[in-house]
Parts: structure tokens; sequence; C-alpha cells
């Protein structure tokens, strides 16, 4: 059986989260810099071989001061991690287009396993000939779990920042020949 290399394409992929801010909205940001490769079966993805790497001073929230501070100790310690990652375990196909991902997620040393929604969307190629594989991912952990601890208390009750953080990702890989 042979193996198909797959790698993210860049230029098409996104990887975005959500987290409450204030308790009444949700702050959005992304990481700009990050890869992914997998492996096919030819028939499906083979879960242990998708590898994510992502550099977490490449975090965007359109606040220069909150990118900084999220880059400080209090947070993300980008002078010490420089990458997070997301290794894959398991991938448990739920009908033709939907998958349960599990993987080891890796933020500031710690790893802990995590479940996102995969939807896939499907196999076509570009105008210049390359085979491409899409998938939308959807997620959302506890940020603790990692020791992103930093919080506020609110005047009027509550914290500034809520511990769950969603996480969706648009993704785009290229077949490698």
């Amino acid at each position: 059986m042979a193996i198909t290399k797959w790698i993210l394409d860049p230029a098409h992929s996104e990887m975005q989260f959500k987290v409450k801010h204030m308790m009444i909205t949700n702050v959005k940001g992304e990481f700009r810099n990050f890869t992914a490769e997998m492996n096919s079966d030819g028939k499906d993805f083979i879960a242990d071989s998708i590898k994510v790497n992502i550099k977490t001073s490449s975090i965007f929230t359109n606040s220069e001061d909150r990118d900084t501070h999220l880059k400080s100790a209090d947070f993300f310690d980008v002078e010490k991690y420089e990458e997070m990652s997301f290794t894959g375990t398991s991938m448990e196909k739920i009908d033709e287009d939907n998958y349960k991902l599990k993987g080891n997620l890796t933020i500031k040393g710690i790893s802990k396993e995590v479940e996102l929604d995969a939807e896939f969307g499907g196999i076509n190629k570009d105008p210049w000939g390359n085979e491409k594989a899409g998938f939308s991912l959807t997620g959302k952990i506890n940020r603790k779990d990692w020791g992103l601890t930093w919080n506020a208390a609110l005047e009027t009750g509550g914290v500034l920042v809520s511990d769950e953080v969603k996480l969706s990702a648009e993704t785009q890989f290229v077949k490698q020949v």
C-alpha cells in the first residue's frame, strides 16, 4: 500500500481562536505562522502522521498591546517556548465528511490530549494541476490545562478572560509527488 504525503498550503490555510472577554464578547485571534503535514494510505488520512507546528510569536489579535502581553511569560512565553505543536493519535470517521480527530497538543512544554471535529472538504485539482485536500477543524480547550492562567477579576464580578478557548482552522494540503 502506497503512502502519500500531504503538506500544508499556508496561503490557503488559517488558524484562529476565540476567547470570551469581560464575560460579554468574544475576542478573536490567529497564529500566522504554522506548518503541517500528514499522510494518506489512498483511502483515508492516517491520524498518527498528522503533525502541526505553530510559531507562538506569530500570534495576532489586532491589538499590539494585547499581542505583546500574550507573548509574555503571563501567557505563551515566546522567548522560552518558540513553538507549540499538535500530533494526531486517532481519526475516527463519523460519516463520509466528518471525523473526530484526537491528538496531543503541546503548549509551554505541557502535552494534553484534545479532540477536534474535522470536516473533510474533499480533494480537487487547482488550475496548475496540484492535487489539494481541505479540512475545517473546530474544538474547545481550557487554557489553564496548559499553564495559561493569567487573569484579572472584574469589579462587577467575573473575570477578564474566560478559561475556555474556541479553536478553528481552515486547512488546505498539497499532495506531494
